[in-house]
């Protein structure tokens, strides 16, 4: 699972040697002077600032970090939530071998690609390490395979789903080098040989696709672009290593967040506004009004929204004037995907315990209860007694929309299928996000549809007048993945730090050359691949009128 996760990776020496005291000193006393400036007076006028920060993510605190790192300390944060983190989310669950509540990662539970070994550092492994997040090495070996029956081993299915992949990326990098039209992943796994419909045991096969595509994408392969779900994958896991770390810690994966924000916000921090939602966003080529639903505003000179984009295709906040058509076609044309983990706690773990992984294939439907991963192992959280299971796309959808007990009901079912040998009891604790409808994120993380284009992805970044866009659905190498978050907050903080500056700063002038720190490039008009004087009879188009001209003829 990547988010609920390039040439351009940044060097982090400077910001981890940054934790020093003097510069905590310095971010206290530049939050007291800004005091004055970011609260309201009691007439009820607008807070000021240069920039409004809307979301306290990864980008959002991003976005601050690298202002505060080029001397712009004037700018307020809003969050919907009362906490920092975003989608890096986690909830208390059941009771750990000590009495103590057990705390579970919701969204973003893995750092995926961590680096090293001649490749380049991860930027996200470099954090967390930097705020020692607790985390384990995932091993996807240790896996058994069962059906209706029982345990099967069809574990061979796997190493053929990765050659087809290995085929595929190779056929996706020439279709975008010589700028050949988009295919669905299904299109160019069925060219690289792999059909599950063809294959000796379909259920096994659908059950293997679906862990290993969309257990990563959280959308089919049938939905999802080939050529761009292709370099996303490589850019992660052949650019920095293959390696996925589960994050355990205690504290909450979301503590790195929190520690990046402590080293530029104090305590109660007035430029941070927690527990506020956005209501209306007002923007200009002069500047931006944020009204929030509990009648606060604020004006600042920029914006950046770091909704989802889930939040954004929702339509619960509305612009002033609304956003062109350009904006919101590219808000429409991607993809939100919903990542369920459902989480049981019993008063024993009577799954074998040296494994991590359990693949379950349904006899009738793909993506049925199909992966489960225990926690009950060294490393993880030994003696809970837990495992979660996970479920994507429509079928995260479909449980979002049931009672709990029968969700409850329909997975402990499938465990009964699996261990058949077993009196599989009922849990003593159960839970799960309903991410879908969370009116803070509305999904989990952004997926590309096939058939669109970098340059319809340049306009879902690209702003609008003062008004910014961010976050990792506006990654164009890393969407879906933490380290895309990040990386657009880097971004979008250099230039908005080069246009309060009045400047460009040399980082932005190098990255993206003359203008860099002004208007993004956006595209009004998308043409298509088809010239208009080949809509003709010969590429099959209007066929009606040929028909007719035919009957004609055969009536004479």
């Amino acid at each position: 699972m990547r988010f609920v996760q390039g040439s351009h990776t940044p060097n982090l020496a400077s910001t981890v040697a940054a934790v020093a005291l003097a510069q905590l000193i310095s971010a206290v006393d530049a939050s007291t002077k800004l005091e004055d400036q970011t609260s309201q007076n009691e007439s009820g006028s607008c807070k000021q600032t240069k920039v409004a920060i809307l979301g306290a993510g990864i980008t959002g605190i991003i976005t601050a970090r690298t202002l505060t790192d080029a001397n712009v300390d004037d700018f307020i944060i809003v969050e919907y939530k009362d906490e920092i983190g975003g989608r890096v989310h986690h909830e208390d669950f059941g009771r750990d071998k000590d009495g103590e509540p057990l705390l579970v990662e919701y969204g973003a539970n893995w750092i995926q690609g961590l680096g090293g070994n001649g490749n380049p550092e991860n930027p996200i492994w470099t954090l967390e390490k930097k705020w020692k997040i607790k985390n384990t090495p995932s091993d996807f070996e240790a896996i058994l395979t069962y059906n209706e029956s029982g345990e099967v081993d069809f574990t061979s299915e796997i190493e053929a789903f990765e050659d087809a992949v290995e085929i595929l990326t190779a056929d996706a990098e020439e279709l975008r080098v010589d700028n050949i039209q988009d295919r669905t992943f299904r299109q160019g796994l069925s060219l690289a040989g792999w059909n599950p419909g063809r294959r000796k045991y379909p259920q096994a096969a659908d059950a293997v696709e679906w862990w290993l595509y969309d257990g990563e994408q959280a959308y089919t392969p049938d939905e999802s672009s080939m050529v761009f779900n292709a370099a996303v994958s490589n850019f992660t896991f052949e650019q920095f290593s293959a390696e996925n770390n589960f994050v355990v810690d205690q504290r909450g994966h979301n503590t790195w967040i929190k520690g990046e924000a402590s080293e530029f916000l104090k305590k109660d921090d007035p430029r941070l506004m927690l527990s506020t939602i956005v209501d209306k966003i007002a923007y200009s080529d002069k500047g931006v009004k944020v009204t929030n639903k509990d009648g606060s505003c604020i004006e600042a000179d920029y914006a950046v929204v770091t909704f989802s984009l889930g939040v954004l295709q929702q339509d619960v906040v509305s612009f002033e004037p609304l956003l062109p058509e350009w904006k919101n076609v590219a808000i429409e044309a991607f993809l939100m995907g919903t990542y369920t983990k459902m989480f049981f706690q019993f008063n024993e773990t009577w799954w074998p315990k040296d494994k991590e992984f359990f693949l379950y294939a349904d006899p009738i439907q793909r993506g049925w209860y199909p992966i489960w991963q225990s926690l009950d192992k060294e490393g993880f959280f030994p003696d809970s007694h837990a495992i979660f299971v996970t479920v994507t796309g429509r079928e995260s959808r479909r449980v979002e929309r049931m009672a709990d007990a029968e969700v409850q009901e329909e997975a402990l079912e499938v465990l009964r299928a699996m261990f058949p040998d077993v009196d599989v009891p009922v849990p003593t604790g159960f839970q799960y996000p309903r991410w879908g409808t969370t009116p803070w994120a509305y999904g989990s993380f952004s997926c590309w549809p096939a058939g669109t284009t970098l340059e319809q992805h340049q306009n879902l970044r690209a702003n609008v007048d003062r008004l910014w866009f961010a976050g990792e659905h506006t990654s164009a190498s890393f969407f879906g993945y933490m380290q895309g978050a990040y990386l657009e907050g880097v971004d979008v903080g250099n230039r908005l730090a080069g246009l309060v500056n009045g400047e460009c700063l040399k980082a932005v002038a190098e990255k993206h050359g003359e203008g860099g720190c002004d208007e993004m490039t956006r595209y009004e008009v998308l043409h298509g691949t088809t010239e208009e004087d080949e809509y003709n009879i010969e590429n099959g188009w209007n066929n009606l009128e040929l028909e007719t001209e035919r009957i004609k003829g055969n009536a004479k």
